[in-house]
């Protein structure tokens, strides 16, 4: 295996992650997917599940500590299951979520993850209305297949970095679609509506966030995901509510009954990552590579979204307000310096391409 050229592997294997168990009893894994397991000591019958989907290059372990969820799992006693990508499927960890046959309903990854969180379900008597998924950038694309292909198994998601569900059906396409996605709202949202085999539930809710600055997954996906899910939920794009933070702006549409249905999170000055904040009141998270620490804790926001954790109130400031500059840059050379801005380090049409498909984990 060769890792990606720059990018420093976050969640090596000397990591720890003793406190992380293996998932057993999972009826079917076509996807060969490892799946790793947190439960907290204060576990009850009828706890929350959470479903945190790496991105390239990372592991279970790296997301987790990088994240700090397994952190919150155990302040507020839900379960979290952490699907692993196998390098044999994946040279660079990805999960394949431009491959037809991983993200579908029946076979491939998809239907490894539904079948890991039936089994984690049913062994440690979870609430099958409260189960979430959450990913970055191939684990936030991933995160929109599993939310299109089983929604009656999540109550919601949060898409990090990624992309619309059903965009990509092999390399080029998956190159397309991470410098602009295609399709508009009726086709984006019939692509969900087609994936779930005649779904006639609640759809899940779904929160998207992105880095304004994100030069890996334009940020146009974002804006391809809320429209995808607005189309999903029937909803008018022009009924939101704004609200603008320290460098973030956070729309909200409501369905029928009140609650939030979609909603977005923009950060501004931001690339590639999940954003965090170790240092906050929330005390989440570890910065590194694709983990960006903004002073905003994505984990902590999300969860409060679910309903895992009690509303906090969260500093508001005009729209023009400049994000904290405590950011880890998004590829991080073997010395720990700041790599050179892309204009500097690449040389023609070729490469930067070829730069593409490896941050999307397509080569190697």
């Amino acid at each position: 295996m060769v890792d990606l050229p720059g990018f420093k592997t976050f969640g090596a294997a000397s990591m720890s992650d003793s406190h992380l168990a293996e998932v057993t009893g999972v009826s079917s894994n076509p996807g060969q997917l490892r799946g790793r397991l947190y439960l907290p000591p204060s576990l009850q019958r009828g706890a929350p599940l959470v479903v945190a989907l790496h991105g390239c290059t990372q592991t279970a372990a790296g997301y987790d500590r990088g994240t700090g969820w397994s952190t919150l799992a155990e302040r507020e006693g839900f379960a979290l299951l952490l699907p692993e990508q196998a390098r044999g499927n994946n040279p660079n960890g990805c999960f394949n979520w431009f491959t037809p046959g991983d993200i579908a309903r029946c076979g491939g990854e998809a239907e490894s993850i539904a079948a890991m969180v039936e089994a984690v379900v049913a062994e440690h008597s979870l609430d099958r209305a409260r189960v979430f998924v959450t990913g970055l950038s191939a684990g936030g694309a991933m995160t929109a297949v599993m939310l299109a292909t089983y929604p009656e198994l999540f109550a919601g998601g949060a898409i990090i970095g990624g992309l619309p569900y059903g965009r990509a059906s092999g390399v080029p396409e998956a190159l397309a679609a991470m410098r602009a996605p295609s399709g508009n709202a009726t086709e984006l949202a019939q692509a969900v509506r087609s994936a779930s085999a005649g779904y006639r539930g609640s759809w899940p809710s779904v929160s998207v966030w992105h880095g304004a600055a994100d030069h890996t997954v334009a940020v146009a996906n974002m804006d391809a995901t809320t429209a995808q899910w607005l189309g999903v939920h029937g909803l008018d794009p022009a009924a939101c509510s704004t609200e603008h933070g320290a460098g973030w702006t956070h729309r909200t549409w409501r369905g029928a009954d009140g609650r939030i249905a979609v909603e977005e999170r923009r950060i501004a000055g931001m690339g590639h990552g999940v954003p965090i904040d170790p240092s906050g009141s929330d005390r989440l998270g570890v910065a590194g590579p694709f983990m960006l620490d903004v002073a905003l804790s994505s984990t902590a926001e999300i969860a409060r979204s679910w309903g895992l954790v009690a509303a906090a109130e969260v500093r508001r400031e005009p729209a023009e307000a400049p994000v904290r500059r405590r950011l880890v840059p998004e590829v991080m050379p073997a010395n720990d310096t700041a790599a050179p801005p892309a204009s500097a380090a690449t040389s023609g049409v070729g490469q930067v391409i070829e730069d593409a498909l490896r941050a999307a984990g397509l080569m190697r």
